[in-house]
């Protein structure tokens, strides 16, 4: 079996904290320096140098698809990972429940574990907005205080803005066509009267009632953003004739995979309410004793959450639970492994920038450098040079034999 790990967000840069260490190098990582020292390391753009990536376009790259040209917004993906049916012709977004006082967006995550999300999203879920009888909205709740929205109907387009001002203390903004199509008009007139019909029955709720006694803020409105279609993608047994599989509880990551025709394995969204570490710990299990597939995909989303709220040091705890994860996937499956980050989201800003990410891969018949550990700097100078996210995978199946013949 082939394994892929994308640890989100680990890559970094120096701390003063950790003795100028990324949080990677002050890791204690016993497992992936082994690896690392057995095989082949160097660094990966995952969109190209400089750039940082999303998290969707980031899984698109490393999955092989070109992020330029088959990225089709992330709305499509976040709709599939929820479960929810994407027709032709749908157009699908991911949205936050949030508190709003006079059209001003006080808490754009409602306190963040917004525990009545199945309640809420089953009060949305089937309404019309006002004047657009035709027109009606499935909506699934996630974890925490995201879901996904799926907007079906006739005439709509996925070139329209988000209802979701990205701060707080500022109005929720009028939805606008991006293009100058009837259907991106009438589409962002939707989305309007969709966002005051969503506000009216949220608003009303007996939910908010019983978080009010609680003295939880008020989930009052749904802001939704991320247009998107889901990508008519090369499946990847089509593409490299392997039976793929997945260990992947968040939607968006589930959404990239199921679109690229990995099967799920174990696992949804209820182990998002754990802790990182302990997440980790739920996915090694499930990984370790997935069974029945040519190839194997793993994302562990800790270091990412870590990354963004400036906690390095919990940065370092989940690498090292990411280290126990990958010994037991050695010890379960041998094979070739490949591990490496979607981005690097560095402590220090709190958010995804374009450093290029370390990458590893070891097994029977990788070629191994002179790395003697997984860090940013020791893979800068490994044999794999310096690679693009899409070229990740193809160097994982060469190795399996799965990559056909270019030319005669």
């Amino acid at each position: 079996m082939a394994i892929l790990v994308v640890v989100d967000g680990m890559g970094d840069r120096p701390v003063a904290s950790l003795g100028g260490e990324t949080p990677l190098e002050a890791a204690n990582t016993p497992h992936l320096d082994g690896l690392a020292d057995g095989g082949a390391t160097g660094l990966v753009d995952v969109v190209r140098p400089g750039v940082p990536p999303g998290s969707d376009t980031a899984h698109l790259a490393l999955l092989g698809y070109d992020p330029y040209c088959d990225y089709t917004g992330r709305g499509g993906f976040e709709a599939l990972g929820a479960g929810l049916t994407v027709e032709e012709g749908d157009v699908a977004f991911r949205g936050n429940f949030a508190t709003v006082e006079d059209g001003v967006v006080v808490d754009r995550r409602a306190g963040r574990d917004v525990e009545e999300g199945d309640e809420l999203a089953s009060l949305l879920d089937g309404v019309s907005p006002d004047g657009f009888p035709g027109v009606e909205a499935r909506v699934r709740h996630t974890t925490q205080h995201r879901c996904a929205v799926v907007l079906r109907g006739t005439g709509l387009s996925r070139a329209v803005g988000d209802a979701d001002p990205h701060v707080e203390g500022t109005e929720v903004p009028v939805v606008e066509p991006l293009d100058g199509s009837e259907e991106a008009r009438r589409t962002a007139e939707v989305l309007n009267a969709l966002g005051e019909k969503f506000h009216e029955i949220l608003e009303g709720s007996e939910i908010n009632e019983r978080r009010s006694t609680e003295g939880k803020p008020p989930v009052n409105r749904l802001l939704i953003r991320g247009a998107g279609v889901v990508p008519d993608l090369e499946g990847f047994y089509e593409r490299f004739g392997v039976r793929g599989s997945f260990v992947a509880p968040v939607a968006l990551y589930r959404g990239v995979c199921l679109s690229a025709g990995l099967k799920p394995v174990g696992l949804d969204e209820s182990v998002v309410s754990m802790g990182d570490v302990e997440q980790v710990e739920a996915e090694a299990e499930e990984a370790a004793g997935a069974a029945n597939s040519d190839f194997l995909f793993v994302h562990v989303k800790g270091t990412d959450n870590a990354s963004h709220d400036g906690r390095c040091g919990d940065k370092v705890d989940v690498i090292e639970a990411v280290d126990a994860m990958v010994g037991e996937l050695r010890a379960a499956h041998g094979g070739h492994v490949a591990v490496t980050a979607d981005h690097s989201t560095p402590c220090s800003i709190g958010r995804h920038s374009g450093d290029p990410v370390p990458i590893l891969v070891h097994g029977p018949e990788v070629r191994p450098d002179d790395s003697e550990s997984f860090g940013e700097g020791s893979c800068g100078g490994g044999n794999l040079h310096r690679l693009r996210g899409r070229d990740v995978i193809y160097e994982l199946m060469n190795l399996e034999g799965r990559v056909g013949l270019h030319g005669e």
